[in-house]
């Protein structure tokens, strides 16, 4: 129980890297809300490896450069997940607002993420 508590921190961490870069990247560039997600994923997935490498799981018995393969790997399975989410509702529901699906995107998603790193990345 403890570690889906860490785990739920990590992502909740996670979710405010993705969502500050998010924010800053529709703010300040002209990269709308498709492409400015994909970027926003991959550093809150940087972010989430490292507080999920030290906090939530410990270093697995794999070498760093393995960890992280695998860690992208699952990470990028589930960021499709949260990103087809969060694309779907944009596109059916043109009042949200980006951060708005990033947030129920990112629930979906979380289940998906614990069981793979729990798994595949840091198993022991």
């Amino acid at each position: 129980m403890q570690r889906l508590v860490r785990f739920v921190f990590a992502g909740g961490i996670g979710f405010v890297a993705d969502a500050a870069a998010l924010w800053l990247l529709l703010a300040v560039t002209p990269l709308g809300p498709f492409i400015g997600r994909i970027l926003s994923i991959g550093f809150a997935l940087c972010v989430t490896w490292q507080i999920n490498r030290h906090l939530t799981f410990s270093p697995s018995s794999r070498g760093m450069t393995q960890e992280g393969a695998r860690y992208g790997g699952v990470g990028i399975a589930t960021s499709i997940v949260n990103y087809a989410v969060y694309s779907a509702i944009l596109l059916v529901l043109p009042a949200a607002t980006p951060l708005g699906a990033l947030a129920i995107a990112s629930l979906v998603a979380m289940a998906l993420s614990f069981l793979g790193y729990s798994r595949l990345v840091f198993d022991r």
